[in-house]
């Protein structure tokens, strides 16, 4: 896929919002397009009330920056705050789901309830038809049908967060990096001196930032005391609650030095909710911490379902390697599968989204289930 791929059916006309976020990005982004002669409005979404400016989430910081490569751009600059309807169709679920002992994804649902959905209505009240993300992905069109496909920049795909788009959302989405690189997006910004050509990209989640992540749930979980043990049940030590750690998670454990047990890092290998009870095992490849079946359900595809032969890859996590596997699906239920690796995967957590690949192509996906 070229770029001029990436922009096919696009007019020079064209008036196209940007979901400018204040990262290079969307910046290079909102540029491309307006090199191709496009009729550019930027949309900066204001999806946290906290500004905290020391835990590196500051949305004044990134409103500085969208301004900025605005006011270069000479393109019109809308804000709009989203904080309520993020916390009730993101945020509420994220910490329900760490409450269960999950391991959710916000990134995902955001994709789906926020930018793809009103963000993409705000942009249609302004009569413009077309949403153009930063997102490193494609769009590809055949057979009267819309498919995502992963951005050329294996490093930097994101099509995992968004799977579970729609055709709907897919008609409607531009995606002006898929041809790219990171590299390149960067070289893009230097030679255009864009105000954010230098500013690090944002990591973890936005609206915890750069403070420990413990630390930020625990305002919003109650910490309870509980009991790590082994698997054989042997008393470790104590945890401040299950909802705190991961399946794999080996840092933050406490444990090190345990009578009779050889030398090495412990791991996460399952949460008991009910008895707030995890246990541990030690070898980062121990059978515990292996699943070769993976039960999914809110099974989404995003144009049709593959072909009972179709040779499916899936990830469970971002940027991990894709990995043969077959669907089994739910015989009464099409949204619940069982998905069989032909290679056992590891730490898999219930909350995670399994996303499914055929080529380039991503299909879509579910949520992995409690295991």
């Amino acid at each position: 896929m070229t770029n001029e791929a990436a922009l096919a059916g696009l007019k020079s006309s064209d008036e196209i919002a940007v979901a400018l976020s204040g990262g290079v990005d969307s910046a290079v982004t909102a540029l491309l397009l307006k090199m191709h002669g496009c009729r550019v409005r930027a949309l900066f979404m204001k999806n946290w009330e906290e500004d905290d400016r020391r835990q590196g989430c500051s949305a004044h910081e990134d409103v500085h920056y969208a301004q900025s490569v605005c006011s270069q751009l000479d393109i019109p600059l809308h804000t709009i705050n989203f904080s309520h309807e993020y916390w009730e169709r993101v945020f509420t679920d994220f910490i329900a789901g760490y409450q269960r002992g999950r391991t959710p994804n916000p990134d995902v649902v955001c994709n789906r309830e926020i930018k793809f959905s009103l963000l993409l209505e705000y942009a249609h009240s302004l009569g413009i038809e077309r949403l153009a993300t930063g997102h490193y992905a494609g769009i590809q069109c055949a057979n009267h049908r819309r498919y995502l496909l992963q951005g050329a920049d294996a490093g930097k795909d994101q099509s995992y967060f968004l799977y579970q788009l729609n055709q709907t959302a897919l008609q409607c989405a531009v995606f002006p990096l898929a041809d790219y690189h990171k590299s390149a997006v960067r070289a893009v910004a230097h030679k255009h001196r864009l105000a954010n050509a230098e500013r690090r990209d944002s990591t973890g989640l936005c609206f915890i930032g750069e403070r420990p992540f413990r630390s930020f749930l625990a305002r919003f979980i109650a910490p309870q005391r509980g009991d790590i043990v082994d698997e054989n049940g042997r008393l470790l030590g104590q945890h401040d609650g299950v909802w705190f750690y991961t399946i794999g998670q080996r840092s933050g454990l406490g444990i090190g030095g345990v009578a009779d047990a050889p030398d090495g890092a412990w791991y996460v290998a399952s949460k008991n909710i009910h008895k707030n009870q995890l246990t541990v095992v030690q070898q980062r490849n121990h059978p515990a911490l292996l699943r070769a079946a993976l039960p999914i359900e809110q099974l989404h595809w995003i144009a049709t379902a593959p072909a009972a032969d179709t040779p499916l890859l899936a990830r469970i996590r971002y940027r991990q390697q894709a990995s043969p596997c077959s669907l089994q699906l739910h015989p009464q239920d099409s949204r619940q599968a069982t998905v069989h690796f032909t290679e056992p995967q590891w730490a898999a957590a219930a909350g995670q989204s399994l996303v499914f690949y055929y080529g380039r192509r991503c299909l879509g996906g579910g949520i992995i289930c409690d295991i």
